[in-house]
């Protein structure tokens, strides 16, 4: 597996969240900054599982604001396959039936007489109703 390229994050934090945190790390023996990533890593792990985040990025991808790369890093390949799947899907007008000859007349589609059909409360059969 190759390294991963790294970018520099700088960011406000209250101090007795980044005391904490210094806590941690020191009692794990890790960096702060090891500390860090781990935990984001775990947040996004535990957001991909949760319905509405997934519909979240379901949403997003669909209308165009993040791309498959993003949801295969955040959901996995599978579940990015699946969306680009039904993504391509919707995207396309479905195809026209096309019917070769003429179509039976009705008596004989229906082989024999064709049925009328009427409203659910018009008919007197107790079983209907139910």
């Amino acid at each position: 597996m190759t390294p991963e390229e790294k970018t520099r994050v700088d960011f406000n934090a209250p101090v007795s969240l980044v005391d904490q945190a210094d806590v941690v790390a020191e009692l794990l023996d890790v960096s702060r900054t090891q500390l860090l990533i781990e935990a984001l890593r775990d947040e996004i792990e535990e957001l991909a599982t949760d319905d509405g985040f997934r519909r979240m990025i379901s949403d997003a991808y669909y209308s165009g604001e993040i791309d498959f790369k993003t949801v295969e890093s955040i959901l996995g390949t599978e579940e990015a396959m699946r969306m680009k799947l039904l993504r391509a899907s919707l995207n396309r007008d479905p195809p026209e039936p096309q019917i070769k000859g003429e179509l039976p007349p009705p008596a004989e589609f229906y082989d024999g007489d064709v049925p009328e059909w009427t409203p659910q409360d018009e008919t007197d059969d107790p079983e209907s109703r139910a």
